[in-house]
């Protein structure tokens, strides 16, 4: 083989090495939700983060302007994963009791799947970044509490149930919140059907 060949090919070897445009940040984000699974005390840095994806800390910025950036994406893809199914469960579901259940169930299961995510629902992982990320979380939990509302409500106009909605969603939320910590603190997922049965009684 020539060697003006084997230089081509060495080029495009490298080319193709190459992450495809948006690979480099779903890397980031990915690695950043595997560090925060770890948990521990510790703050998640730049260089921390850099130093696991083997790159430069200068290629973190090259995708995002700051560490609250990433964090603002993760919570992004909570939101649109977790609204995603509770868009999908209410038009599934008639029966408003049913909706609430399935509801609580996505939220926890998603929690499951992803518990460098649930981290970040559950409190703590977000301590010590910009107050602005725990607001953040705080209404995307507000707004799954007030679908659970609106779910109890149409339970209420589909059959005699002697309940308040907003007070039994905040029930629920709170039992939600437990749940979360459970599984954020590695203490396993609790029981959920049991639990919620009991609370939508």
């Amino acid at each position: 083989m020539e060697p003006a060949e084997t230089a081509a090919l060495t080029s495009a070897a490298a080319v193709r090495k190459r992450p495809r445009p948006g690979e480099r940040r779903a890397q980031i984000l990915q690695c950043l939700a595997g560090m925060l699974e770890e948990g521990g005390a510790e703050r998640i840095t730049t260089a921390a983060l850099a130093q696991r994806l083997q790159v430069s800390e200068a290629a973190l910025y090259r995708h995002f302007a700051s560490k609250a950036q990433m964090f603002d994406a993760l919570i992004d893809f909570i939101e649109s994963s977790v609204f995603g199914l509770i868009n999908q469960i209410a038009a599934q579901h008639d029966s408003g009791l049913l909706q609430a259940q399935r509801t609580v169930q996505a939220l926890l299961a998603f929690a499951e799947r992803n518990p460098g995510l649930c981290r970040l629902l559950a409190g703590g992982a977000l301590a010590v970044e910009h107050a602005r990320l725990q607001q953040r979380v705080d209404r995307f939990l507000e707004r799954v509490e007030a679908s659970l509302r609106a779910s109890l409500k149409l339970a209420l106009q589909q059959q005699p149930l002697a309940f308040d909605p907003a007070q039994r969603a905040q029930w629920l939320m709170t039992y939600a919140d437990g749940c979360l910590w459970r599984v954020a603190h590695r203490r396993g997922a609790a029981d959920a059907d049991g639990a919620l049965l009991a609370l939508l009684a």
